[in-house]
């Protein structure tokens, strides 16, 4: 028979509680004073890691990784989506991975965000773009580097524009940025 310890050691772990309302007696009214009483509260950090898999988009990424732009083309169709896509949406068949990082690309439309999430609210404002590739049938969206944002211009539409890749990967969407051509 395993014995339990006497005494339960304790650590330095946890909260530090002040001031948390108790009635000195559990009489009956101090009972049914604590089912009004107000919620305790608690803040504490929180972290978990997350295995993510990036499955059938993976190329994309180890395509980003070094320095290369891939699209994916249905190989009955030809359809090309500059997004990555394992299968074709309209057939369902395989899609084919393509190197487009050399093609022609140009902004589609653009637009100027002055807020953004917390990764990019240290750099707004920031322009980000739709490119347009040719022989893609489909839009990227990315971001344009390179220009003022705050002199944004319609000229930029049309504009031919050429990828750049983070020195060193994030395995992120936004490791390929553009810059005028």
């Amino acid at each position: 028979m395993t014995m339990l310890p006497k005494k339960r050691p304790e650590t330095l772990g946890g909260y530090i509680v002040h001031n948390v309302p108790f009635p000195k007696e559990l009489t009956p009214e101090a009972l049914e004073w604590l089912k009004q009483m107000t919620p305790i509260q608690i803040e504490q950090p929180y972290s978990i890691t997350y295995l993510h898999s990036y499955a059938q988009d993976s190329p994309w990424f180890a395509g980003l990784t070094n320095k290369k732009l891939l699209a994916s083309q249905d190989v009955e169709t030809g359809y090309t989506y500059a997004t990555p896509r394992g299968h074709d949406m309209y057939t369902g068949a395989e899609t084919n991975w393509i190197d487009i990082t050399d093609r022609h690309a140009e902004v589609h439309a653009f637009t100027v965000c002055h807020f953004g999430s917390e990764e990019f609210l240290a750099e707004t404002p920031f322009v980000l773009i739709q490119v347009e590739f040719e022989g893609v049938d489909t839009l990227l969206l990315s971001r344009l580097a390179g220009v003022d944002p705050l002199k944004a211009s319609l000229d930029w539409i049309g504009m031919e524009i050429v990828p750049k890749f983070l020195r060193n990967s994030k395995l992120k969407p936004t490791d390929v940025y553009f810059v005028p051509a």
